[in-house]
């Protein structure tokens, strides 16, 4: 006779091709051993969430924990993922002081991610503005599982724009690795010329910062990057495109032999316009909020099956640097998004009606597949570590002061928006770490999670 299982947790298990009503998930030590429905198997220790849904834990494949306050925001930005039923972020590389431009950095970083993270963490690397392609490799060879560049600069040293010409080089150097680069998709020049002419009417207002980042600005970074990619074979990716369009776009130059694919960030299916007018600085991030018709544009693209993955973009600023005071330019551009991750998206496909193995493929799969983290992370399936989302369906509010966080942190864009379900319980490698109502993990129970594999991502 085997020997009983460690745990078994009880449940509806939601995959990606559907719903295991009365299922359960066997563990032995850290990782799912035995999936199944009906009567669960002998165990040492069993958790009952029968009558909830339990998903893989989500993996958001683009946040920020130290562009605001450095590495000790590692801890916060995770304390609030363990609450939001994330299990793994895949966290950029624009730190303060420097971003990850090099083996050593990169090595710093995880030690810091030893001491302060509540989940589990992969992490992207950049280069520098004056260069720093040679540093490719080694950071491809110490775990780094995807690189990130910008075609609009934030800052000269930690979050510079790449020009064209060292974009080539180093996506040349990046496609011997078959790992993805990401690249924030607006085009500095547009913008600049736009937000200056805005500034000089007087229009500082916050449509203003729509207006001065429109489609065009996208869609222009869009072309650029992907051409490069197609001419030096390295898989392209939009960080977060707005728009259907920067989908359609991607799909034309695979047809033409590029490596090339997009993501979209949970606010892009529901923010409009009209909400950075009642939102203020607290609606400001980039690229912006777009029209009711291009959110109905979004969800039909991620239908068709054109959108890599969402994430959120999690990128908190203190509350100071988002309050607006008649220039919405002067503030800083990012929400929070980590604890508000899985009850918005489970929430949006209650109300239209939509399949919750969405939120599975895309949320946790998906991201976990083009990081190359997988089948480690991103899916309930044998092997695969013991990382869960457990929703209970009902009627709450989001509650910004709830967010587990810095004081400073504590504002959302979903403050008082109606949920239809709540993260009951998380699990990270089959310990809880949230019950609902405290993180349960300690900092540095997190772990780094270095790319798994080396296979270029197949793509649609």
């Amino acid at each position: 006779m085997s020997q009983p299982y460690d745990r078994v947790i009880l449940g509806d298990l939601v995959l990606p091709d559907g719903v295991l009503e009365g299922g359960y998930v066997a563990l032995r030590g850290e990782t799912i051993a035995a999936i199944g429905q009906g009567a669960p198997p002998p165990s040492n220790a069993t958790e009952d969430h029968s009558g909830r849904l339990i998903f893989p834990g989500l993996v958001d494949g683009h946040m920020h924990t130290s562009s605001s306050i450095g590495w000790p925001g590692i801890e916060g930005a995770t304390t609030s993922a363990a609450a939001g039923g994330v299990t793994t972020c895949v966290d950029m590389p624009y730190d303060i002081p420097l971003p990850v431009t090099d083996a050593a950095i990169l090595k710093e970083k995880v030690e810091w991610l030893h001491k302060l993270a509540h989940v589990d963490v992969a992490l992207y690397g950049t280069i520098r503005k004056d260069g720093g392609v040679d540093a490719i490799a080694e950071l491809a060879e110490a775990g780094a599982c995807s690189f990130k560049f910008s075609t609009y600069e934030y800052d000269a040293v930690r979050f510079p724009r790449i020009d064209p010409g060292l974009m080539r080089e180093a996506f040349a150097e990046i496609a011997k690795t078959n790992l993805m680069v990401a690249v924030h998709n607006e085009d500095q020049e547009l913008v600049m010329k736009l937000t200056a002419e805005a500034k000089a009417a007087g229009h500082t207002d916050p449509i203003w910062h729509c207006r001065t980042r429109p489609p065009l600005a996208e869609n222009l970074a869009n072309l650029a990057i992907f051409e490069i990619g197609l001419e030096t074979g390295a898989h392209v990716h939009i960080a977060h495109s707005s728009l259907a369009r920067g989908f359609d776009i991607a799909e034309d130059f695979r047809a033409a032999g590029a490596r090339s694919s997009g993501e979209a960030c949970l606010h892009y299916f529901c923010m409009t316009e009209e909400d950075i007018i009642r939102l203020e600085g607290f609606g400001k991030c980039n690229p912006p909020f777009r029209t009711q018709d291009e959110v109905e544009r979004m969800w039909a693209s991620l239908l068709l099956g054109k959108v890599a993955y969402i994430s959120t973009d999690h990128a908190p600023w203190q509350r100071e640097r988002k309050i607006y005071k008649g220039d919405i330019f002067a503030l800083g551009a990012g929400l929070t998004g980590m604890q508000s991750f899985a009850p918005v998206m489970f929430t949006l496909l209650e109300e239209r009606g939509l399949p919750l193995t969405l939120m599975a493929k895309y949320c946790a799969e998906e991201p976990a597949r083009y990081h190359g983290l997988d089948p480690k992370k991103g899916s309930i399936a044998l092997g695969s570590d013991a990382d869960l989302c457990v929703i209970e369906r009902g009627d709450f509010t989001f509650d910004q002061a709830k967010i587990i966080d810095r004081p400073e942190f504590q504002h959302s864009a979903y403050h008082g928006r109606a949920l239809r379900g709540r993260v009951a319980a998380t699990y990270l490698r089959g310990e809880r770490i949230w019950d609902g109502e405290k993180v349960l993990a300690r900092p540095g129970q997190g772990r780094f999670v270095p790319r798994q594999h080396s296979r270029p991502v197949e793509l649609g």
